[in-house]
């Protein structure tokens, strides 16, 4: 074989390694990659072959599975009181990514989890059977953070103290889930919800941060107590009133003139709500004391699942003082979902012991079976000493029973809160956020609570945590304690 020939031959065996190797790298690399890209239509064919699994709330199904009429898709999802239930469920659509625990557990749902699959599975390469996810929510006060919440734009969390389970998980205004499942359909609701200009698709219990405004001076309190510069609730503050604080010229004046906020307890200045005092004890505290307490309750945790991600609530960094006393009353770039200021109230209520927020009880198999359960794997953290929880509860029954917070009382119940109005636009030239949180305890039964309205019909001058969000929490509270 001449030299020509020999070169030609090793040039054309390169040709075909190379097609070999490009061949495999296709079909084992970019081939899964097609196969998972969202866009695959195959992908949606097989997760609507058949049935999905469904989402139980209290032993029912609040999910579900019908036939098409026609097309490649053979099933869709349904939604059994889907507005109810939209920010627990979020939606499976023929059209668009899962959201909510629709997403999260979209392999267990369809049958794709590998824990789902049998030895016969394995062989056969059949899909398996899909799973169900079982939440934490209890039907009744889910019901009534909703119906109470209304036509007012806002959030509502209720949590089970002493196990962390979410009771309730509620956003207003909500959507009918129904509307995104059908392919033929769901791109005109999608335009439509996103066109609202009240953001129903918005998820407020969890993942809108807003200014919690007085509701986080519970924390600077716990703050206050724990590091010793207030001896106790009842101990009188070294607290001007007005306040001013180091650096600024412009007083931290209080809502109502003629309380007696001038050098008051943190009782009282919880029941009045002063600024001062809490302004002034943020400064005397310094930014870092009230931000280690802050996030011994969760704010700034990026990966606050639950198991829907939580957007996270921030105490901010590198503050002046002036910006360090506006924190101490949850203003300036303070923000808080009503999950976070739920959790506040929940460790306070539980001795001073937050236990991880969850709304999967249990996740199981098309047989029942466990694959995993949550209740049981709950993590906790003493976060306040059991001395200052105690004060802080007993604070927050002043609030409720001669306080801000009256609207909250329950007959027969022990309750505690804390109202919040936030200042909302520059100069506060838009309407306030009204904020309430609080526990409630009765025959051995407790629940933490925290309502955050975003706007409502009331005319600005009765926009108060007392007057939009406590009756809210208030209707959560006793459907819990009512069971």
């Amino acid at each position: 074989m001449n030299k020509t020939i020999r070169r030609a031959s090793v040039f054309a065996l390169l040709l075909v390694f190379a097609l070999l190797v490009r061949a495999t790298w296709v079909q084992y690399y970019d081939g899964q990659a097609l196969a998972d890209d969202k866009d695959n239509r195959r992908n949606a064919i097989q997760t609507y072959a058949e049935p999905l699994g469904n989402i139980i709330v209290a032993g029912r199904a609040v999910t579900g599975s019908t036939r098409t009429s026609g097309g490649d898709l053979a099933y869709k999802r349904t939604y059994t009181d889907g507005r109810l239930y939209a920010a627990v469920t979020g939606y499976a659509s023929q059209a668009y990514a899962p959201t909510q625990l629709e997403g999260i557990y979209a392999d267990l749902l369809n049958g794709t989890d590998s824990r789902l699959k049998t030895v016969m599975d394995t062989v056969t390469g059949k899909r398996a059977d899909p799973g169900n996810v079982l939440t934490t929510i209890d039907p009744d006060v889910q019901k009534a953070a909703y119906e109470a919440l209304g036509d007012k734009k806002g959030g509502a969390v209720a949590i089970d103290p002493k196990t962390g389970r979410i009771l309730a998980s509620v956003s207003t205004p909500s959507y009918d889930p129904s509307s995104l499942t059908d392919a033929n359909t769901a791109g005109k609701a999608w335009k439509e919800l996103n066109a609202d200009p009240d953001k129903p698709l918005t998820n407020r219990a969890l993942r809108q941060p807003l200014p919690p405004g007085s509701t986080f001076k519970l924390v600077v309190a716990a703050a206050a107590l724990e590091d010793g510069l207030v001896s106790s609730v009842d101990a009188r503050t070294d607290s001007p009133n007005p306040y001013t604080a180091p650096g600024t010229t412009v007083p931290l004046t209080n809502e109502n003139p003629s309380a007696p906020c001038g050098n008051a307890s943190i009782r009282v200045a919880l029941q009045y709500s002063c600024n001062n005092v809490f302004g002034k004890l943020a400064v005397d505290l310094g930014q870092d004391k009230v931000r280690a307490m802050a996030e011994k309750f969760g704010f700034n945790d990026e990966e606050q699942d639950v198991p829907v991600r939580a957007y996270t609530s921030v105490y901010p960094k590198d503050m002046d003082k002036p910006q360090t006393a506006l924190s101490g009353i949850g203003q300036f770039d303070v923000t808080a979902t009503p999950l976070q200021m739920a959790m506040v109230s929940a460790a306070i209520a539980n001795g001073g012991t937050l236990v991880s927020p969850h709304m999967v009880s249990t996740v199981t198999d098309g047989g029942g079976d466990v694959l995993q359960n949550y209740d049981d794997n709950a993590g906790s953290e003493e976060i306040i000493s059991s001395s200052t929880a105690e004060q802080l509860q007993s604070a927050m029954r002043t609030v409720v029973e001669e306080g801000t917070g009256t609207n909250a009382r329950i007959d027969g119940a022990t309750v505690g809160g804390k109202t919040g109005t936030a200042q909302h636009g520059e100069n506060n030239s838009k309407t306030p956020y009204a904020w309430f949180t609080s526990y409630a305890k009765a025959d051995g039964k407790e629940v933490a609570v925290a309502v955050m309205v975003e706007q409502s019909d009331a005319a600005r001058s009765e926009v108060s945590g007392n007057g939009l969000a406590a009756p809210v929490a208030k209707a959560m509270m006793k459907a819990a304690l009512d069971k």
